[in-house]
């Protein structure tokens, strides 16, 4: 077997791998933080933690002698991709995208507001109240405090010294920092959605292994409007393929294994 680097962290991704285990096929994994070495701590692949721009990913994955990667890297990690694709295409490496399967066919109701991008959320989120509950992570609390200066957000984070630290810097006192790690139930965001009495949630459609109709159902309950940034495309011509299933990555890692075309 040539040898197989998977890109990943979430959780999906380390289903995938747990399924790479179980049909004998070698593989090592790339995970962002400790956070994601955490998630992945049970796989038997070698883990790699850090995050490479693309210079570094390329001679990281000349140097260990990778011929296949497998993108899993979460939907909206923008930055991440791109690095891939450039590292793969200087490289020749057989490049294969997983691609969670999407929730967005449940959107179809007046309280759901699907928008393309942070700023169009933004825009839209000045329409509604002053309390503006985010649950899209850390990494852009910045600029949401940028685009809605006038809005008192709330931001559910991941609970590391890190990304606390973050939010502080930024200005967010305690009333405004919730850190849990998810996914969660229905039940769980319906009571935090009663107790930080948001005018306005602002989430990603994260699929279902991101909870994405736990976070929405209970929104159309209280009757709270929800802004829905809409995932980045993924170009199939820069990929060998783009699968919606392990079933299909499995397919193609059998091919690429005898050498068949794809």
């Amino acid at each position: 077997m040539a040898s197989l680097h998977v890109f990943g962290g979430t959780s999906d991704a380390v289903k995938l791998c747990a399924l790479l285990e179980q049909q004998a096929l070698a593989y090592s994994v790339s995970v962002a933080s400790d956070v994601g070495r955490a998630v992945a701590s049970e796989l038997q692949g070698e883990i790699h933690v850090g995050r490479l721009d693309a210079a570094a990913m390329t001679d990281w994955l000349a140097a260990n002698s990778v011929t296949c990667v497998i993108d899993a890297a979460h939907p909206y990690a923008t930055a991440l991709r791109s690095n891939i694709q450039q590292a793969c295409q200087i490289l020749g490496i057989t490049l294969i995208r997983y691609e969670r399967p999407s929730a967005s066919g449940v959107m179809s109701h007046p309280l759901l507001h699907s928008v393309r991008s942070l700023e169009d959320a933004c825009n839209l989120a000045a329409q509604f109240g002053k309390r503006v509950l985010l649950t899209t992570g850390s990494k852009d609390l910045a600029r949401f405090q940028q685009f809605l200066p006038d809005k008192y957000l709330i931001a559910r984070v991941l609970p590391t010294a890190g990304v606390i630290s973050q939010c502080e810097v930024l200005g967010l006192g305690v009333d405004q920092i919730i850190a849990m790690k998810g996914p969660f139930s229905a039940d769980l965001n319906r009571a935090l959605y009663q107790f930080c009495q948001p005018d306005v949630v602002i989430t990603k459609e994260s699929g279902q292994e991101g909870g994405f109709q736990e976070k929405i159902a209970p929104c159309i309950d209280a009757g709270i409007p929800c802004i829905v940034i809409e995932r980045p495309q993924s170009d199939a011509a820069i990929y060998g393929a783009v699968c919606h299933s392990f079933d299909e990555i499995l397919t193609l890692l059998t091919r690429f294994q005898t050498r068949e075309p794809a």
